[in-house]
């Protein structure tokens, strides 16, 4: 499944060229035109998925694991010392391109602050009815 209006599909699928790392019958990983660090890199499904709620569970069981395999080519062939693996879902969230892809940027030590937040405190009796509450989700 494709939409031959987005630019994310056009680039998973070699309509756009791309600095293309790793490429299989799913997936093409890219270096971003906007790297947060060098090396910084985005997975895009073939496939169009608006986002990770959309998406089928055979792509969301090949993500992770590729993207494991990726931060670990950035540690041995950019000697980054570590990698955020960062999926954005919806516009609150910073998601800009409306197809499923992750992010996997490389860190350096001494490198700028990226992925970062700062720890809230929250009362056990919220936590729980919050936790009930999505709980009743799932």
């Amino acid at each position: 499944m494709r939409d031959d209006n987005c630019i994310f599909c056009k680039i998973a699928n070699g309509e756009i060229p791309s600095a293309t790392v790793y490429e299989d019958p799913d997936f093409r990983v890219i270096l971003d035109l906007g790297p947060a660090s060098k090396g910084h890199a985005l997975i895009l499904p073939k496939s169009h998925f608006k986002d990770l709620c959309d998406a089928d569970p055979e792509a969301m069981a090949k993500i992770l694991p590729l993207a494991g395999r990726l931060g670990k080519a950035m540690k041995e062939s950019l000697n980054a010392s570590g990698f955020n693996v960062v999926q954005n879902n919806g516009a609150s969230a910073g998601q800009t391109v409306f197809h499923l892809h992750v992010h996997v940027i490389p860190r350096y030590d001494g490198g700028p602050e990226m992925v970062a937040w700062k720890p809230g405190k929250e009362e056990a009796e919220e936590l729980a009815k919050t936790a009930e509450k999505v709980a009743a989700q799932l």
